[in-house]
């Protein structure tokens, strides 16, 4: 100790008397020059000064030292009482992660002992490893740095705290149990554990009696009652309503009548993980209610919206859902979460609804922005097909009819399936400018174009996306289900799921939109062949309206020789569609899975793949059949079904969509990739229930 160094403002404490020796003596000097007797006197009192000045700074050194030494001591022991005692859970770990000592809590926490020293912290808690110290060093910002992580440990969820220190200004020469602590080591970690159980659990139970806004609404009502008696209308109507009352109740919930078809409903959030468990069981007891030995019967949409900030948002989002459900044919839940939208039911075959008021009044509205518009541009999807090239006439003929500058966008180089058909429009000299490429289109469009879209609603699936920016005014056609990928800042929307086809709905436009215009033979055949390949020459989606939609057609000059002509295979196709349906593989005892051979692929591989699907339903058990092809370096999969498999929902999950029945996608990745993904779906969906 006392070799020790007194430093700093203590130092000059201590030695303050003896600075004051030179005064003292200059002091004395001068006595001398006075009186002589004086100075004398004054030199032996500097002498004695100088004497008890050096006596006292020995002695003083010594003792305050000691004093020093033994408050240090007593203060790091309190020091140390007060970490080993403190509230907090806190440890220390050397520069590999290894436990150098913990707190009595810690050891409490973790189990572990001081005597231990050296087990890793991984092994306490395997979240916090060697990457974990790695980040609070990458946050490193002087001599000091930290990282933050939140773990559960046994029943406990815990927010860690990891600080690092560097020991450079810190002296250790004399500390013997530093010194064989953090010997080789120039880097300490501290680690600090905070409980947040209560503050989670907390959380967990306001986010539990969080408030889900929701929509009821009945989809067929008039149908399903217009043809029934009062008092059958009247069980029928309170059967469904008891249905919906006993579900409500079951997840204690709120709801009320809007109107005769409409509710409103509102329950806890913690009640919506049990409606997705049973896959909102609603919807079938609903559906399955009938009275007496009559099979009508209703089915229902729901649309709940969840997680917004405000109860007004909440309600727009289950607005939105409730369109969403609506749009996709209904008897379906459709839950907006924020930005994030998930699908439930719509298992069964929609009844169309046999009323065209609404087709007339889209039809009328149509009519005016059309008469509105600089010019009209007409586009349909990618890949394009005679349904959305048929459409796309029809609306190009309107357009003309009233005089309008119009033209349809399509690249050259995507016509491959309607070639035949686009033959027919060059030989009888059909208007020369009548289609654009994507790039003219962009060169031409101006803000006042009126854009209408048809046989598709999302916008990375159209001829030419970029065009989608360019103008304001956007009208959307299409008769596939709607998705959550929609078209922004639509002016005008017309998404029927009931509609065969988009042909269909453009047909029904021509007898409501204004007197006098009619398709032309060639437009008719182009229309009706849209519908008939749609519909697979009218077995799948074919309804009342259909035919009324195709009589229309034939009375302006449709001539189903010339379009079966126009449709055969040649042989080598012929032989192709065989070859596909000859190595198709029964998956899972219920669905036919076959390619279209990627070294014999034809022009329109994907025309084949429909066509083969088709052909597959035709064998026994076979309850969905899908077909791969690959065109353009990418992978498209037809999918088809009866009544038994809504392949709409299977080809969703894989990015596609379409009809109950009639469904596609597209995938960046090989043919056995593809497979291997569509197999994967069906297993997931067999094992959770989706099918029977």
């Amino acid at each position: 100790m006392n070799n020790k160094k007194i430093s700093g403002a203590l130092r000059t404490y201590v030695i303050w008397p003896i600075i004051l020796i030179p005064f003292l003596l200059i002091m004395t000097i001068q006595l001398f020059t006075v009186n002589m007797y004086a100075g004398i006197i004054g030199s032996i009192y500097l002498a004695v000064y100088i004497v008890i000045a050096l006596l006292l700074y020995n002695f003083n050194k010594a003792t305050i030292m000691n004093n020093i030494i033994n408050f240090a001591q007593s203060f790091n022991l309190a020091q140390q009482h007060l970490l080993d005692t403190m509230d907090i859970p806190y440890a220390h770990l050397d520069k590999d992660g290894h436990i150098i000592w913990g707190n009595e809590l810690f050891i409490a926490i973790t189990k572990t002992d001081n005597a231990e020293s050296g087990k890793h912290i991984s092994s306490v808690f395997p979240e916090i490893n060697n990457d974990t110290l790695l980040s609070c060093d990458n946050t490193d910002s002087g001599n000091l740095s930290e990282s933050e992580m939140h773990i559960q440990y046994s029943d406990s969820f815990l927010r860690v705290v990891i600080k690092k220190y560097s020991l450079h200004e810190f002296d250790f020469s004399e500390d013997e149990t530093h010194l064989s602590l953090f010997a080789g080591s120039d880097t300490i970690y501290s680690l600090y554990l905070y409980d947040e159980t209560d503050l989670i659990n907390y959380m967990t139970c306001l986010e539990e009696q969080d408030l889900v806004v929701g929509l009821l609404y009945i989809d067929n009502y008039e149908d399903a009652l217009g043809d029934t008696d009062e008092i059958q209308q009247t069980i029928l109507m309170a059967l469904v309503e008891r249905q919906i009352s006993k579900h409500i109740q079951q997840i204690d919930g709120i709801y009320r009548k809007m109107e005769k078809d409409r509710y409103f409903i509102i329950f806890q959030k913690k009640y919506l993980d049990v409606l997705k468990n049973n896959k909102f069981a609603i919807l079938d007891d609903v559906r399955n209610v009938t009275v007496g030995s009559d099979d009508t019967n209703v089915s229902i949409s729901i649309g709940l919206g969840v997680h917004a900030d405000s109860y007004t948002k909440r309600y727009d989002y289950a607005r939105t859902a409730i369109d969403l459900a609506l749009g996709r044919g209904g008897d379906q839940a459709v839950i907006k979460d924020g930005e994030n939208i998930s699908y439930y039911g719509g298992k069964s075959i929609q009844k169309d609804s046999n009323t065209r008021v609404r087709a007339r009044i889209k039809a009328q509205a149509l009519n005016e922005l059309m008469l509105a518009a600089e010019q009209i541009f007409i586009m349909g999807h990618t890949n394009c097909d005679i349904d959305s090239f048929g459409a796309s006439v029809g609306i190009y003929r309107i357009a003309k009819t009233l005089e309008r500058k119009a033209c349809i966008v399509l690249d050259s180089d995507d016509t491959t399936s309607i070639n035949d058909m686009l033959e027919r429009y060059t030989s009888s000299s059909y208007y020369d400018d009548f289609i654009i490429s994507c790039n003219e289109a962009i060169d031409k469009i101006t803000p006042n174009t009126l854009l209408i879209i048809v046989d598709v609603n999302r916008a990375n699936l159209t001829q030419c996306p970029e065009l989608l920016k360019l103008t304001k005014h956007i009208v959307v056609i299409d008769h596939h289900r709607q998705t959550d990928e929609r078209i922004d800042n639509q002016t005008l929307s017309y998404i029927e799921p009931f509609a065969s086809s988009t042909c269909e709905m453009v047909t029904e436009f021509f007898q409501y939109i204004s007197d006098g215009i009619r398709p032309r033979p060639l437009e008719a055949d182009t229309l009706y062949s849209g519908i008939m390949v749609d519909t697979n020459n009218f077995s799948v989606q074919a309804n009342v309206r259909t035919f009324e939609a195709v009589a229309y057609l034939k009375r302006n000059g449709a001539d189903i020789t010339r379009i079966r002509k126009m449709f055969r295979s040649n042989p080598s196709e012929y032989l192709l569609r065989a070859q596909a349906i000859s190595t198709a593989k029964i998956y899972r005892e219920s669905f036919a899975i076959t390619t279209i051979p990627t070294d014999k692929v034809t022009d329109n591989p994907t025309v084949i793949g429909a066509k083969v699907a088709n052909s597959l339903l035709e064998m026994n058990n076979i309850k969905a059949s899908f077909v791969l092809s690959e065109y353009k370096s990418r992978i498209y999969i037809n999918a088809r079904s009866i009544d038994e498999v809504n392949v709409q929902v299977i080809m969703e999950k894989l990015g596609g969509g379409g009809h109950l029945s009639v469904a596609a996608t597209q995938l960046d990745c090989t043919l056995d990739e593809a497979e291997k993904q569509l197999q994967t779906v069906l297993d997931t969906m067999i094992e959770e229930g989706d099918f029977k």
